[in-house]
């Protein structure tokens, strides 16, 4: 009798040691996702897509929440709120931390860089993932990948019209990141200042243009309504990603599987935003031209000394930083990998040979 107690009682204490192990792995991945953003396609759209990911992958094992720009911590320190363990995980923009290491703009898509498509070929066939996830984990003590794609951007709305480099010289504008120090170079006045003073800066003539996003995330910003011009191509950001970054330690507790999970998730949130914004794109975009904009195509020349003045920008920064060369490297030699691809495929959107 006294056997059978001992046995009950020890099969009592193992099921509600068991039971609180699956409480406390349960609450552990109700997990916070932090974000740069206040709202928008990033946020509402990206950033909600990946999270939804997760939960259905893991079969509801993760609930993730989303939180605007500012409500965890800064919303231009979103990498700091990650590591420190304030939220589990993130949806950023890798070039916030342009200012700990210049790699970051080839990573999060720079002047005459990759296009939407081209760099998710690099990142998923070119070495590009491997290279990412070292970076941010050697330099930011994070795991760190690709989870969303970002749109060819508008070159510039602006007052004034830009069409050649003389145009641009004097400009003041509002910029961010390398291409800040690129503009500067080819003889712009660069102004950074967050994105919510953009459009009152633009109309009170504080500043003469500004580069945000693509036609889909300049729409709602009201741009067109206060700078007559709209300047294309964006050779500044030709292409890009955002990241979804995880704490460290929370990525070591977990198994191979959920790793999987959120690896997956990134993939899958890569393709449903590049589809989702490349498609919002088009109909953005046609709104500009059938409004009371101008659009403004850059002289080629001008192209070419962008393009130009960027290599010279790589070369100086590969010189001195050694994360710098090795992207850069990786990058170039892809660029070089895709030369032929115009020979046998045709370019997307045009309806004529």
């Amino acid at each position: 009798m006294k056997s059978l107690k001992k046995l009950l009682t020890m099969s009592l204490i193992a099921t509600a040691v068991m039971s609180t192990s699956t409480s406390i792995s349960a609450a552990e991945k109700d997990w916070r996702m932090a974000t740069p953003w206040s709202g928008g396609p990033w946020l509402e759209r990206d950033a909600q897509n990946f999270a939804d990911h997760v939960n259905k992958l893991s079969n509801g094992d993760f609930n993730i929440k989303v939180f605007p720009g500012g409500t965890l911590g800064s919303a231009l320190k979103v990498t700091e709120t990650v590591k420190s363990g304030v939220a589990q995980l993130s949806h950023n923009y890798i070039s916030y931390d342009y200012g700990v290491d210049p790699t970051t703009s080839l990573l999060a898509g720079h002047s005459s860089g990759l296009t939407p498509e081209e760099f998710m070929l690099w990142i998923y066939k070119g070495g590009g993932l491997e290279l990412y996830e070292q970076f941010r984990l050697e330099k930011s003590k994070v795991v760190a990948f690709p989870c969303s794609v970002l749109g060819t951007e508008i070159f510039l709305h602006s007052s004034k019209k830009v069409q050649t480099l003389e145009d641009f010289q004097g400009l003041r504008l509002r910029t961010s990141g390398a291409w800040a120090e690129i503009a500067s170079r080819l003889g712009a006045s660069t102004v950074v200042m967050a994105g919510s003073e953009i459009y009152s800066a633009l109309e009170r003539g504080v500043i003469d243009a500004a580069e945000w996003g693509s036609p889909e995330m300049n729409k709602p910003t009201g741009f067109h309504e206060v700078a007559k011009y709209v300047m294309v191509p964006g050779v500044h950001q030709s292409g890009g990603v955002l990241e979804c970054q995880v704490n460290k330690r929370k990525w070591d507790s977990l198994n191979e599987q959920e790793q999987n999970v959120l690896r997956s998730s990134a993939k899958l949130s890569v393709f449903d935003s590049w589809l989702a914004s490349s498609y919002a794109d088009l109909a953005a975009y046609q709104e500009l031209k059938d409004g009371k904009n101008e659009i403004v195509n850059l002289d080629p020349s001008f192209i070419t000394k962008i393009l130009e003045e960027t290599m010279a920008w790589e070369d100086e920064n590969a010189a001195k930083n050694p994360w710098f060369a090795k992207v850069l490297t990786s990058q170039r030699k892809f660029k070089e990998d895709m030369n032929n691809w115009s020979e046998y495929r045709l370019k997307i959107g045009e309806s004529e040979l």
